[in-house]
């Protein structure tokens, strides 16, 4: 009689809907929200100063970046998203690897691979600064596509704080 009661219970667990319901991902059902900071904020409007050398760390704050656009929208808050390449972070968005370390390709291909994801989500830019690509012998027509060349990310990153967006430096 236990073994049969046993048996009752193991089936009425493997059976009970609830077990086998889908549940929400716990990161997601998990994740606070930032209404206190996003209280009456239609448009997030951010640069993000990009700064940086390492191939190795970049692709790390590019999926934080994506996260963002992402939070920002799962929020109501429409996303108005800059990238500015500026210094030696140009060499890490060119098609040119000539003078890239080898171990840095795998680094550089999942960089490629996160900035064209990023540019398929509405309202997000890249810029890269032309001072810096000039001082760093990046060509321009070599940048991964959709990445704009502007005259001095200095001066953009001027115009846009002017224009209310929100500075993250990336160094």
């Amino acid at each position: 009689m236990k073994s049969l009661g046993k048996l009752l219970l193991v089936s009425a667990l493997l059976f009970s809907p609830a077990l086998w319901a889908e549940s929400p991902k716990p990161s997601e059902a998990a994740k606070p929200n930032d209404s206190d900071a996003l209280q009456g904020v239609e448009k997030g409007k951010v640069i993000f100063d990009i700064n940086m050398n390492s191939a190795e760390k970049l692709p790390l704050y590019l999926m934080v970046i994506q996260e963002t656009v992402e939070d920002l929208k799962r929020q109501g808050v429409e996303p108005d998203v800059v990238l500015a390449f500026r210094g030696l972070s140009v060499k890490l968005i060119s098609k040119d690897r000539e003078n890239m370390e080898l171990t840095d390709y795998e680094h550089l291909d999942k960089i490629a691979t996160q900035i064209a994801d990023l540019q398929k989500q509405k309202g997000v830019r890249m810029e890269a600064c032309s001072v810096a690509t000039r001082l760093f012998e990046v060509d321009n027509a070599k940048l991964l596509d959709g990445i704009k060349p502007v005259g001095n990310t200095f001066v953009s990153l001027t115009g846009y704080q002017a224009q209310g967006y929100a500075n993250i430096p990336i160094y």
